[in-house]
């Protein structure tokens, strides 16, 4: 049966954001944006966490998704990061998005402030009812504070603007639980666990290290769609290693944006408080990227 955002199925990239001298990279930017184009990528989910959307300004956060709608002209989808830990604040951001022309919006869990499970549902239901857009729940609770327990997934999926979930528990349990009494779609939000995520009914990812090889990770999930196990398994284990020991480094997006440097794709300047790899961490990262064939 077909879930309620499959046309968010596949391979979304949460693309970094480029930074020059401390202000956005609006030239190398577009280019990173042409690439994963030409990769065929289906979406682009900017300013989230892999946008450091953390220290972008309120007006760069509504500049970078203007931006990168222009930018995507309809080639490709565009599911900018639009969440707060006030209500009013990530409605605000949704509403620009909407009126800039995004396809939907990742919402992640209201952070810091740990609201009540009914919290989470009047918070989520604002966003869906006031705003037009398709609505993924983003649930990351390793960076949020707290967990959206199923059951409350399982509420606002009755809602309809509530139409996907990027799981970030590593909990296979509670993605179970999802897929089993919703009909949501499910994005994987650990680029790892895409593949065990998809056997249980996921229907694809919001992917970091999409931001180097966003045609592996499509092989991938292609793979898996067309019933080729095998070779989705291959893919899988070949990517493994690529997530676990960039990524393992540091705090997202630290590696991914050093490992963009090193490729020449970014200057692989962050934001305070976010600092670079150290040298022990650089040579590490240079090692991963050259055994998997990137160097």
């Amino acid at each position: 049966m077909s879930t309620k955002g499959e046309a968010f199925a596949g391979v979304s990239v949460a693309i970094t954001t480029p930074l020059k001298n401390g202000e956005v990279d609006y030239e190398r930017f577009g280019e990173q944006i042409e690439f994963q184009v030409a990769a065929g990528t289906h979406c682009l989910c900017p300013v989230g966490t892999t946008g450091e959307s953390p220290t972008l300004t309120h007006d760069e956060h509504d500049r970078v998704i203007a931006f990168v709608v222009e930018k995507a002209a309809g080639r490709i989808k565009v599911m900018p990061g639009t969440g707060s830990n006030s209500t009013a604040e990530a409605l605000r951001l949704t509403k620009n998005a909407e009126r800039a022309g995004a396809d939907a919006a990742l919402q992640v869990a209201p952070y810091y402030n740990k609201p009540t499970q009914q919290g989470f549902y009047e918070h989520f239901k604002i966003l869906a009812e006031e705003t037009g857009l398709p609505q993924c729940i983003y649930n990351i609770p390793g960076r949020t504070g707290k967990n959206i327990e199923p059951e409350t997934i399982a509420r606002l999926a009755e809602l309809e603007n509530i139409t996907m979930v990027k799981e970030a528990t590593g909990s296979l349990d509670q993605a179970s639980q999802i897929i089993n009494t919703t009909n949501l779609t499910v994005l994987s939000g650990d680029d790892s666990l895409t593949l065990p995520l998809l056997a249980i009914g996921a229907r694809g990812v919001v992917s970091v290290v999409g931001n180097l090889v966003p045609q592996d990770m499509l092989a991938m999930v292609a793979a898996f769609e067309s019933g080729d196990s095998v070779g989705a398994r291959e893919w899988h284990h070949r990517l493994f290693p690529l997530c676990r020991d960039m990524l393992g480094l540091s705090t997202n997006p630290i590696p991914v944006k050093a490992a963009m440097q090193l490729v020449g794709r970014d200057t692989g300047e962050l934001r305070l408080p976010m600092t670079p790899l150290d040298k022990s961490e650089l040579a590490s990262l240079r090692s991963t990227l050259v055994v998997y064939g990137l160097l």
